[in-house]
């Protein structure tokens, strides 16, 4: 039996562990296996570059953050699209094809999980396994990464925490979620911060300041906000999709928590800092919760492509690990519940998300 093996897509601090387990339960229960392991993601399966994969290469690598195999982003809206005479789905297709491949596991997030979809239609066997620290993934209630990126966003606001205290400053703090905010909501509420702000709550910048003036008046001398990447005032959540692109693009790389800076300056007189935790949320060792995680992910994995039961994507629902067709999560996203007892708890205690 021979599997292929790709991760696609940003990286995060589970992929080994996920691999691994996979590959110890395949050569567990058969004597047959034989991997095959894509270099940087769907580059590798167009461009015909793998390695076959030993035991070995499974070993000492459960804590062992990023991949083995390199990654890459392949945007599922090009993959129909013919460049220079190549056509990236008929070579994949043409790979899978020679290797004789039994089966393709991907890791992967919403788009890489997309096009295994799409591979899956063209009649390939697929499983994916949901790969990203946003844990936006429709239809799981965890994606592997997710909690090692808030033990890191956390720890990175405690350090923030501090100083802000020492200088009595104002420090808005960027946290990854790419159009969601579960990093930053998670990670918000562990390390204290004062305002949450999301994509899914679009914020008013007056409402921002009164709720730190309210603070401060009441003797608080630092305020720690913890901002999304994707956060979006209330204007801008009126905007068309192509409007919004453009307003992004007018920041030339910048992040938002610039721009809210900015606003803020012209209603507190109060020193305002901006920090961005960055790639390091992704980065590192995977945390032990991840790293069970990411093993049971695989067995699971593993058990599908020894039943054969292809085209599924593994996910964990109300704490049971199953799957779902790939067709059920392609293209949707897993937003943060606005209504849910997070948000609305988080409300009770006095945190701010901005909007009232």
């Amino acid at each position: 039996m021979r599997v292929g093996f790709l991760t696609s897509g940003g990286d995060c601090q589970a992929l080994n562990a996920t691999m691994r387990g996979i590959a110890k339960t395949l050569y567990q229960q058969r004597k047959d296996i034989e991997i095959i392991g894509f270099i940087d993601g769907y580059k590798g399966l167009m461009y015909e570059n793998y390695r076959i994969m030993q035991p070995s290469d499974f070993e000492g690598i459960l804590n062992l953050g990023g991949t083995i195999l390199g990654t890459s982003r392949c945007p599922f809206k090009k993959m129909r699209v013919i460049e220079n005479g190549f056509d990236k789905v008929a070579a994949m297709k043409k790979t899978y094809q020679k290797l004789k491949l039994d089966c393709l596991a991907v890791l992967g997030g919403n788009g890489s999980l997309k096009t295994a979809h799409l591979l899956s239609q063209e009649g390939l066997n697929v499983i994916g396994l949901p790969k990203t620290i946003d844990n936006d993934t429709w239809g799981t209630d965890y994606t592997f990464g997710f909690q090692s990126a808030i033990d890191i966003a956390s720890r990175y606001l405690d350090e923030i925490q501090t100083t802000a205290y020492s200088h009595s400053r104002v420090f808005i703090v960027e946290i990854m979620g790419h159009k969601v905010g579960h990093i930053c909501l998670s990670a918000g509420i562990a390390a204290g911060a004062d305002i949450i702000l999301l994509p899914e709550i679009p914020y008013d910048i007056e409402v921002i300041a009164q709720d730190i003036q309210k603070k401060v008046q009441a003797g608080q001398k630092s305020i720690l906000i913890a901002c999304a990447e994707g956060a979006l005032s209330k204007e801008e959540s009126m905007l068309s999709k192509k409007q919004y692109k453009l307003k992004v693009a007018s920041r030339e790389g910048h992040s938002v928590v610039y721009e809210i800076a900015q606003k803020l300056s012209h209603y507190i007189d109060k020193e305002i800092r901006v920090s961005l935790a960055g790639h390091a949320q992704r980065g590192g060792s995977p945390c032990a919760y991840d790293r069970e995680m990411a093993t049971l992910m695989g067995v699971e994995g593993a058990k599908l492509i020894l039943d054969k039961n292809y085209g599924q994507l593994v996910v964990f629902v109300d704490h049971h690990l199953t799957a779902i067709p790939l067709e059920e999560t392609a293209g949707k996203l897993k937003y943060v519940d606005v209504h849910g007892d997070t948000v609305q708890n988080a409300r009770l205690m006095g945190i701010s998300f901005g909007d009232e």
